[in-house]
């Protein structure tokens, strides 16, 4: 299928437009994995005539994916309307919402949490979860007081230590506000 594009877009030889390397997503959207060097106009053009193409198509999410070795295509890419999504030390990751519609492209996830347990004990089988969870900490730290854990090294030279230390006699002069109490 041929589309109109602009007299700077680049055409083929048989009237079409040429268009930017895309793989389908799940979530009828395309996902662009940049890896040649190109010039900043050149990849504008494409990328613009690339976007009608696949309005026409119905599509709805465009992810484009730039190696930090391509970051001379950042602003073409912010141009056109594309925002940041996220970072990894070797790329950056780009989005663009297609349709009139609530872009329901997901935000990228700003923090992460764990937690874990495993009890391995017969004797604790049909335990609440909860219940096992206070136990297992009380068990590998013994439990140790406040004061012993301000006093620890550790504690003393890393800065995550030095907070989770004021999250905790805050909570215990009951002056807690959460974890924006030691930024």
């Amino acid at each position: 299928m041929s589309v109109s594009v602009n007299s700077s877009d680049q055409v083929c030889e048989n009237g079409t437009a040429e268009l930017l390397p895309a793989t389908n997503d799940d979530h009828g959207g395309v996902i662009v994995d940049m890896k040649d060097a190109m010039e900043p106009q050149a990849f504008r053009a494409l990328l613009r005539a690339s976007i009608v193409q696949w309005r026409l198509q119905g599509k709805k999410g465009v992810w484009i994916k730039l190696p930090i070795e391509l970051v001379n295509l950042v602003e073409m890419v912010v141009k056109e309307g594309f925002h940041y999504h996220h970072a990894e030390p070797h790329y950056l990751m780009l989005v663009y919402w297609i349709p009139e519609t609530t872009n329901t492209i997901p935000a990228n996830a700003s923090h992460r949490v764990g937690v874990g347990a495993i009890i391995l004990n017969d004797k604790n089988e049909g335990e609440d979860i909860t219940v096992a969870a206070v136990r297992e900490v009380k068990e590998e730290t013994g439990w140790i007081s406040l004061e012993e854990f301000a006093a620890q090294p550790v504690t003393q030279k890393h800065g995550l230590f030095k907070c989770i230390h004021e999250l905790c006699l805050a909570k215990v002069k009951g002056n807690y506000a959460g974890f924006f109490h030691c930024l």
